[in-house]
């Protein structure tokens, strides 16, 4: 099931606004430089906001706010293998949730998937808080373009892998079908598969 971010107009539409009140601004000498710093300064948060928010979202934004010192999850534990299902996809069946209230469920694991996406009924059962975004996230799936709303999951832990305070987007659009997708696995050390295994090595082993 791929989950890809899809572009968000209000964000652009709003970017553009801002633009233009800086061209116009340079044609005002008196409010000039006020109006100048009020755009610029609006800009700047802007961006900043839209890193903070989407960087557990999309991996090429983690990568930036890894360079920023801004990255907000983290994964560990030691390297653990998954074989694939006879249907050709490989599932891990993982704990969801803080420790001592966690869940257990049968996840997809797709490196399609930008985002780990979970169904409303596992999202509830894990504890998650759903929230709104400031900018609204649109995702594309199979079957369209699609809101979502946003939320942390305490834990996920499957084999001596463990991910904390890591990013999910829930919505009914996607069933009962629970994916982890790339903004877990781009915090691994590196993953691949080798015949008919799925091999996980995260930057931190860590005992079961």
């Amino acid at each position: 099931m791929p989950v890809d971010v899809s572009a968000n107009p209000h964000f652009y539409l709003l970017l553009g606004a801002l633009l233009v009140a800086a061209i116009v601004a340079r044609r005002v000498p008196l409010l000039r430089t006020l109006v100048s710093l009020a755009v610029w300064g609006g800009l700047a948060v802007l961006l900043y906001t839209l890193l903070v928010e989407r960087e557990r979202f999309d991996p090429w934004l983690g990568r930036v706010a890894a360079a920023l010192d801004v990255e907000s999850q983290q994964v560990s534990g030691s390297e653990t293998r998954v074989t694939m299902s006879p249907d050709g996809h490989f599932y891990v069946r993982a704990k969801l949730g803080p420790p001592g209230a966690a869940v257990e469920r049968r996840l997809l694991v797709d490196s399609g998937a930008t985002i780990t996406a979970l169904s409303p009924a596992t999202a509830a059962a894990a504890g998650v808080e759903v929230r709104p975004a400031t900018f609204p996230l649109l995702l594309k799936t199979a079957n369209g373009t699609i809101r979502a709303d946003t939320g942390a999951l305490a834990e996920l832990r499957f084999g001596n892998v463990v991910a904390r305070d890591l990013a999910v987007v829930v919505s009914p659009a996607f069933g009962d079908v629970d994916v982890v997708g790339m903004n877990f696995l781009s915090r691994l050390s590196s993953w691949r598969v080798e015949g008919r295994t799925l091999i996980l090595t995260p930057h931190h082993p860590q005992e079961a």
